[in-house]
């Protein structure tokens, strides 16, 4: 039975890590190129505009992904004194990484409904049984890691990406009364998972979204 569970966890990891990695590459990394663009090197400096996973794993959020099907990345750093406008483009810098993530799920989601299309009812002998077989959910999985770290980061609580989002697009008196609440943003964040109350929030969006990119594929 302990063979079993390890086979099944091992099995289980081979289809999640590569969708999280390419998630969060490409979420931390357009955060990182557009903060560049608009004027703050300080990512590029750090070695983070890359597309090396390696650079943007967090010890403590892999860790989690392997114990709780749920990990992060190292946030990129960025410097609003850089900036031309802060506030403004810290909103576009914000946005950049959850539409990254949509981006890169429509994209997957177009892959998988071309090998459909190519394959389906079709033999396809050895490259189908070696090849095909395990890259469908490989690709299922990127598609729902990329759309679930997308919704996720755009919930408006500090230090996720909609709470900047958010400041960015309230007026300036606003915007200040709410980054107030900054400092108790993981606190909240917290109490959110452990109460379920994420869920509520992140999952319908998450099913409307996957029902629309995956919609035919039964």
């Amino acid at each position: 039975m302990q063979n079993l569970n390890i086979a099944a966890i091992v099995q289980e990891m081979a289809i999640i890590v590569p969708g999280f990695l390419l998630a969060i590459t490409v979420h931390e990394f357009t955060h990182g190129y557009v903060a560049y663009r608009l004027g703050d090197s300080t990512a590029k400096l750090a070695g983070r505009l890359t597309f090396n996973p390696l650079s943007h794993l967090d010890l403590i959020g892999t860790v989690a992904l392997i114990l709780m099907k749920i990990g992060w990345a190292k946030p990129v750093p960025v410097d609003p004194r850089n900036l031309r406008n802060p506030k403004t483009d810290m909103l576009w810098i914000s946005l950049g990484g959850p539409a990254a993530n949509l981006l890169a799920a429509v994209l997957l989601a177009f892959i998988i409904h071309v090998l459909v299309f190519m394959f389906e009812g079709k033999p396809v002998g050895q490259f189908g049984t070696f090849i095909l077989r395990p890259l469908f959910p490989i690709l299922l999985g990127a598609v729902q890691m990329n759309v679930l770290l997308a919704v996720f980061n755009l919930i408006p609580v500090p230090p996720l990406d909609g709470f900047a989002i958010l400041t960015g697009i309230l007026p300036l008196k606003q915007a200040y009364r709410l980054e107030q609440l900054q400092q108790y943003g993981f606190i909240i964040l917290i109490l959110l998972l452990v109460s379920g109350a994420v869920g509520y929030i992140i999952v319908p969006p998450i099913n409307f979204i996957q029902r629309i990119l995956l919609a035919g594929l039964g």
